[in-house]
């Protein structure tokens, strides 16, 4: 199809929510192409939900080597931004050359995807106000702050924007997004 989506993550992302994203982009003959912080091999992490545990756990994951660093995209490049979870939406939403790329891959029309804690940097780029988004339950009270609406669906649309859950929820979330993609509007 030769559409180039960029995927954001950094050390401490969500290592099955990665791959499956490259993997799945790649399957529909898009590229896929990783921005973080620097351009390196990055440190990635599994959660899973354990019986008896109130949160998620977690345990070390894959490695995968960053394509590009965040200062070095360019939107009109792209066709859709994707931001994963995991640890890394916790540093990344302080990362103002990030908050500034969302905001225009907003301003410019183009998809924005985001899945379980890769919500809080849409939350953090000042784009949840007014819009219905999903994420990991624990961050509702984010959305909710950042004047949006929360939903239970495992993935919603919202104009631009597609939110999901968690990882369990890639089904319904890729569903969404490849829907999204094909039409190419809103």
């Amino acid at each position: 199809m030769d559409r180039k989506i960029l995927i954001v993550t950094g050390d401490g992302g969500e290592s099955y929510e990665t791959l499956y994203a490259v993997h799945r982009f790649q399957e529909e003959g898009d590229i896929a192409l990783i921005a973080a912080p620097s351009k390196r091999r990055l440190n990635l992490v599994m959660h899973d939900f354990e019986l008896g545990w109130d949160t998620y756990v977690e345990r070390p994951g894959y490695c995968l080597a960053s394509d590009l660093t965040i200062e070095e995209v360019v939107v009109s490049d792209y066709d859709a931004i994707l931001l994963l979870g995991g640890r890394a939406p916790e540093h990344l939403r302080n990362h103002a050359g990030l908050l500034e790329v969302v905001r225009e891959f907003d301003r410019q029309g183009k998809w924005v995807f985001a899945i379980c804690h890769g919500i809080q940097i849409l939350v953090t780029a000042g784009l949840a106000n007014n819009r219905n988004l999903t994420a990991y339950e624990h961050i509702r009270t984010e959305i909710e702050m950042g004047g949006g609406t929360y939903s239970t669906q495992e993935a919603i649309r919202d104009g631009n924007i597609v939110t999901g859950q968690t990882w369990q929820s890639h089904p319904d979330f890729y569903r969404e997004v490849f829907s999204c993609l094909n039409s190419n509007r809103f």
